[in-house]
């Protein structure tokens, strides 16, 4: 029984000594093994290896893939125009030398992500410090950031180079300091209304000379209308007294006889108005007769 437990217990110890030589690199990580505190040797391919037992040998392991570090620091950076401005960004980068990472940086990701940060905010604020909000937020933006890129690169191939990449960085935002925001909204809702007032001036200003050609075109249109039926009518009356004229000429007493006819008819203004008058003394009855005798 003894004896079956001894060997149990040896079988148990070798099986431990075998699992702790043997280790796994993923596709996604490098696999560094360390012999007494020094790297041996960095793993870049996945698949199975074999190391001695601790403490001899240790393996740890780092990212190989691309790593995203956002901006958590809040404080602001002074513009060329001496505006302070909160900026948030991200870096895109990735471990490519895991030997030289650990030796100048640290063991972990979030070791370099912590010194990285601190690098970007200076190159940012650098380059903030040379260029105004409009350039922030507009056309330089692009070369902002592309002059970012360059500087965290310089920093981290110099001397004693990280092992990393940095594979792109980005500005997501560009905004003022909250203690001013406040007032930059109100002085740009002051100059938009200034731009409204002086669009409505200009509008009301067009509108009314429009209002005045058009009424100084309808004066114009009318005066010429009243002309021209003044002409007209003054061509008719001459015209009808033409031909008045022709039609008595041709018989004076008839003429005469149709005047006082109708001198007649225009005193008979009222119903009630009676007019009796003499025939023998009436030039009326006079042009009548002598009308009549013809």
């Amino acid at each position: 029984m003894n004896r079956m437990g001894f060997l149990a217990s040896t079988v148990l110890v070798v099986l431990a000594l075998l699992s702790s030589t043997v280790f796994v690199v993923d596709q996604r990580q490098f696999g560094i093994k360390y012999a007494l505190g020094q790297i041996k040797e960095v793993i870049t391919e996945p698949g199975l290896n074999f190391k001695l037992p601790p403490p001899l040998q240790n393996v740890t392991y780092l990212d190989k893939r691309l790593l995203t570090l956002d901006s958590t620091d809040t404080e602001s950076m002074l513009t060329a125009e001496k505006q302070r401005v909160v900026i948030d960004w991200y870096v895109r980068w990735r471990i490519t030398d895991p030997s030289a990472y650990i030796r100048n940086v640290g063991t972990t990701e979030g070791q370099g992500a912590i010194q990285l940060n601190r690098v970007v905010r200076n190159a940012f604020q650098e380059e903030v410090n040379r260029r105004t909000v409009q350039d922030m937020i507009s056309g330089k933006r692009e070369q902002t950031m592309a002059d970012v890129k360059r500087e965290v690169l310089e920093a981290v191939k110099g001397s004693k180079p990280w092992g990393i990449d940095i594979v792109d960085v980005r500005i997501t935002r560009v905004d003022y300091v909250e203690a001013i925001t406040e007032s930059v909204y109100s002085r740009m809702e002051a100059e938009r209304k200034r731009v409204a007032n002086e669009l409505r001036s200009t509008g009301g200003a067009v509108g009314e000379k429009i209002r005045a050609d058009a009424d100084r075109q309808r004066e114009v249109t009318v005066a010429n209308a009243y002309r021209d039926a003044q002409a007209l009518k003054g061509e008719g009356d001459a015209e009808a007294a033409k031909v008045y004229a022709d039609a008595f000429g041709k018989d004076p007493q008839f003429a005469q006889f149709y005047r006082s006819l109708e001198a007649y008819k225009s005193s008979f203004n009222k119903k009630s108005d009676v007019i009796v008058v003499d025939p023998s003394s009436s030039d009326f009855f006079k042009g009548y007769r002598s009308s009549g005798s013809k």
